[in-house]
């Protein structure tokens, strides 16, 4: 080859090599979003480097997180099938808000049955747990065991834990709560240190199975246990006629207040001078309704009569 001819070779390769070199540098820059000449010279861009407990940005909003599960809303029922039964147990308190729904329910919807029974809260909460009844009624909130098994309380009205003694208990006074909690724990035993007559103090507790008993411990006792001593007597059942009747003139218990207050036989003792009608009354509570997920015809019929505003005026007027 003559020298001419490789002095044009020699160029054609430097003009094909400087346009593979510039491609090249067009392309990198493209992709990398980086200065290729800070890359040779050693240096980077500003750029933020990410530490630990520090978000990383991702140029687009994550997805929000899922919204909480919520019990499922219940209509009012146009009809209910003939035939359709529904079976309620659970707490005393709820006895008369159980047969006016009862009621109103049978005579809304003729061939339909409701059963209810009153064997205490936790009771209701076991029936329900092993498929023996539709709906518990309970006076107190559901605990995380029972929510975790699936169980979904729905509130149906406010009530009040009354504190009485008998019509004829010589004690007329009201008392703090404080003083209530030393009583129901065994440290006061005596009517004489709350000014009353020198006589012994007969506390008449329900049994741990009813929701009255699981409320007032929370909320009046503070979470504390209820005493132990001599004078405290728990009863075998929780039924507030015979507890009431145990009184005597010497007597202290706690009930329902919708069950005592027209009670000719007991009264209600203030509490900071305040009795269960007042809204700052202290030992305020809710009562529910469970059921078991997934709901039943059944179930979804009855609690859509009840939270329904004739179920709530039932409710109402059986208070």
């Amino acid at each position: 080859m003559s020298p001419k001819n490789e002095t044009v070779v020699m160029i054609v390769a430097l003009l094909m090599t400087g346009g593979i070199l510039g491609g090249g540098y067009w392309w990198f820059s493209r992709q990398s979003g980086e200065n290729f000449g800070q890359l040779l010279s050693g240096t980077s861009p500003s750029r933020s480097t990410p530490t630990i407990n520090q978000p990383i940005s991702s140029g687009s909003p994550l997805p929000s997180p899922p919204s909480p599960t919520h019990s499922e809303t219940f209509n009012s029922p146009k009809t209910v099938p003939q035939g359709t039964t529904v079976k309620i147990n659970g707490s005393t308190t709820m006895v008369a808000i159980n047969q006016a729904l009862k009621s109103g329910f049978e005579g809304q919807f003729s061939g339909t049955q409701v059963i209810t029974d009153a064997q205490g809260s936790d009771i209701g909460i076991l029936r329900l747990l092993t498929n023996n009844i539709d709906i518990a009624a309970i006076s107190r909130p559901l605990t995380a065991s029972e929510q975790a098994q699936g169980l979904v309380a729905i509130p149906m009205t406010q009530d009040a834990i009354a504190i009485v003694v008998a019509i004829n208990n010589p004690f007329r006074k009201g008392l703090t709560e404080t003083q209530i909690r030393q009583i129901f724990q065994g440290k006061i035993t005596d009517w004489a240190k709350l000014g009353g007559l020198p006589t012994k103090i007969r506390v008449i507790n329900r049994p741990a199975v009813s929701g009255t008993h699981q409320t007032f411990r929370e909320l009046v006792l503070k979470g504390e246990n209820f005493g132990n001593t001599p004078n405290i007597t728990t009863m075998d059942r929780d039924a507030t006629t015979p507890i009431l009747q145990a009184l005597r003139k010497d007597g202290i218990s706690y009930a329902t207040a919708s069950q005592v207050i027209n009670q000719q036989t007991v009264r209600i003792v203030p509490i900071n001078g305040l009795t269960p009608e007042a809204t700052s009354y202290p030992y305020q509570r809710s009562l529910y309704y469970v059921y078991k997920q997934p709901p039943n015809e059944a179930v979804k019929a009855f609690l859509g009569y009840a939270t329904s505003p004739s179920g709530q005026q039932m409710i109402t007027n059986s208070q």
